[in-house]
């Protein structure tokens, strides 16, 4: 069916129906537009959770990715970040395959409309025009008509009339047929009029609005046409990327289906073993009369997990001394160090903040002080390497790996050795190639000056010496290790004693992890051989043990009390945090290292710079003085 033939009548209606249709077409770009906007937020928000929960480097996390479960985890992220891309590719496709274009052809159709309904709108002031003519002249024919008609009764009374003049009677005869003559001239000219207007209306809505409305009806189909292609679009831009998302989501699945629970166990076992062999059975001590209590050392037990039972005469308490891994070992870091450096000197005017003291005070030495004395100039000389606890706070560990147990140990070495290796390769491979270079220049001086090269193939070849005593050094740890690795067929033995002798516990623990001390700055440490060998000596003493027994040592009475004058922010082992007008109970004055040991209750006590204090002593106990 024609609009022009159907509808001519209805061009307003028209007009509003052609202009709902654009109107539409603008909701339905929206919409699109819309659904652009939330593919990219969402692609957005994928990829920033798959980041979010990517192993971050040199942590933990990326540790675990030696576990099936763990790498199956990594590649289902690497797979949703993939997925989020391609509701990118969605985004991207609907602006570019329909946005741009429905925008584009809303600019041509609005366009399009405005010409065809000015067209309309101009034949129709045509048409209007010509029947405004045609009533004009139709008026104008009826008004000479009336008065020719009273013209002719006025003549014909005239001539009737015996008293008028002759010359009258003329006079009326000749305006009577002046006026016939423009009503005959009126009546041509509203026929042609009304023949014109017949013409022109017979043309406006046979020809021209059937014209105008047919080029509307093709623009409004043309219309619907691309709204029906840009919804197919639609969907086939979600279509086309199907294939990709499924092989995401297969990528998922096949993460998934590698991951193995027997790998994974196995996997633990190689990085947690440590080499040693579980403890052999305990032999029986005799304590009879003239029997003395015989001490041997396990070389491949760790530690003794059970803890090992000692019998004290005086007192008969059990404690088992497990020096390189035991756990609360406070009171003994605290004796064997002593502060490396003064403690801070008291602000000026101000309490001071944590920022104010750039390096807070070492940990201050305990009331132990005839040993402390023996040893706080070894101590302070000696220098300290990063022990197991420090590796766990973010320290580097030493080189040759010895805070690791002996499996881990060697499981180190030798990948260093081969990165080394490695690394030694590709040298010498570079060296290969500038010394044909070189041969090359020699051959053809044109091409290059030979003596250029000398100085890189010199640096090379130290490299690669260097590189080859690293190489030596790294594999006679890693034979010492291997060494001292138990075979299986070797018995087992107890741990019945921490040390035999002085010479042979110098040598079991310079190659077990050293034991940690607590620096100054929070971190652990471990001393070299030679400290180490002091402390075993130490610990062979009797009275070193009744010393060191956790939670048994006695409350030190109170020799005076003190007034804290600054505020002073104790972070460290052994110190105490006091404010400014707090009173406190002295246990120890100060040694001549410039700390006091002071308490504030029966359970927290440490020590704090002398000058932050006013102390005042009792007179019973070493001489009445203030510390100001």
């Amino acid at each position: 069916m024609s609009w022009g033939s159907e509808l001519w009548d209805q061009f307003d209606n028209l007009e509003k129906h052609t202009q709902s249709g654009i109107e539409f077409v603008e909701r339905y770009t929206k919409f699109v537009k819309e659904r652009s906007e939330i593919e990219i937020n969402y692609a957005k928000q994928i990829k920033n959770l798959s980041k979010k929960y990517q192993p971050k480097k040199n942590s933990k996390e990326e540790e675990e990715n030696k576990y099936t479960s763990c790498r199956a985890f990594l590649s289902t992220l690497n797979e949703l970040n993939d997925y989020a891309g391609q509701h990118e590719v969605i985004a991207e496709n609907l602006t570019s395959q329909i946005i741009t274009e429905l925008l584009r052809y809303l600019t041509e159709l609005k366009a399009e409309r405005k010409s065809h309904f000015h067209d309309g709108r101009k034949a129709q002031q045509h048409i209007e025009c010509s029947w405004k003519q045609l009533e004009s002249s139709k008026r104008r024919f009826e008004r000479d008509c009336k008065e020719a008609d009273r013209a002719q009764q006025y003549f014909e009374r005239m001539d009737a009339d015996i008293n008028v003049t002759k010359a009258d009677v003329e006079k009326a005869r000749q305006q009577a047929q002046m006026r016939h003559q423009m009503a005959a001239d009126s009546k041509s000219e509203y026929s042609n009029f009304l023949t014109k207007f017949n013409q022109e209306q017979n043309e406006h809505y046979y020809t021209l609005i059937p014209n105008i409305f047919q080029k509307l009806q093709e623009m409004e189909e043309r219309r619907i046409e691309r709204v029906g292609v840009s919804m197919k679009t639609y969907a086939e831009v979600d279509r086309e990327v199907l294939p990709i998302v499924g092989k995401c989501l297969d990528g998922m699945t096949k993460a998934a289906e590698s991951i193995e629970p027997k790998t994974d166990s196995k996997q633990v076992v190689e990085s947690y073993k440590s080499g040693f062999e579980p403890p052999g059975d305990v032999e029986f001590e005799d304590y009879g009369p003239g029997q003395s209590m015989k001490r041997t050392v396990s070389e491949t037990s760790l530690s003794n997990s059970r803890g090992e039972a000692k019998e004290r005469p005086s007192g008969g308490k059990s404690k088992g001394k497990l020096w390189p891994f035991i756990k609360n070992k406070n009171k003994l870091m605290s004796l064997l160090t002593s502060p490396h450096q003064p403690p801070p000197a008291p602000p000026a005017s101000s309490p001071p903040s944590p920022s104010a003291v750039p390096n807070d005070p070492q940990s201050p030495k305990q009331n132990k002080e005839p040993l402390s004395n023996r040893f706080n100039e070894f101590m302070a000389s000696k220098p300290k390497m990063t022990c197991l606890r420090s590796l766990r706070r973010g320290g580097s560990g030493p080189e040759d790996f010895s805070h690791l147990p002996p499996e881990q140990r060697r499981k180190k070495l030798q990948a260093k050795i081969d990165d080394l290796n490695k690394d030694i390769q590709k040298e010498m491979d570079q060296k290969d190639a500038l010394t044909k270079m070189k041969g090359v220049y020699e051959k053809n001086p044109q091409m290059g000056d030979p003596a250029s090269v000398d100085p890189r193939l010199v640096e090379m070849a130290m490299n690669i010496e260097k590189l080859q005593s690293e190489v030596q050094k790294f594999e006679g740890w890693l034979a010492e290790v291997e060494g001292r690795l138990p075979s299986k067929s070797d018995p087992p033995r107890r741990q019945s004693g921490l040390y035999e002798t002085q010479n042979s516990n110098s040598s079991t623990v310079a190659n077990n992890c050293a034991q940690d001390r607590e620096s100054p700055d929070g971190s652990y440490t471990e001393e070299q051989s030679s400290e180490t060998q002091v402390k075993v000596a130490i610990a062979n003493t009797p009275e070193f043990d009744d010393e060191f027994d956790d939670g048994d040592e006695e409350t030190l009475p109170t020799i005076g009390t003190c007034k804290a004058i600054y505020q002073f922010e104790g972070h460290n082992e052994g110190t105490i945090s006091v404010t400014e007008g707090e009173l406190l109970y002295v246990i120890e004055e100060d040694k001549g290292d410039g700390w006091t040991r002071v308490r504030r209750n029966e359970e927290e006590e440490g020590y704090v710079p002398t000058s932050y204090v006013e102390v005042l002593l009792e007179t019973n106990a070493k001489g009445a003085m203030t510390y100001i």
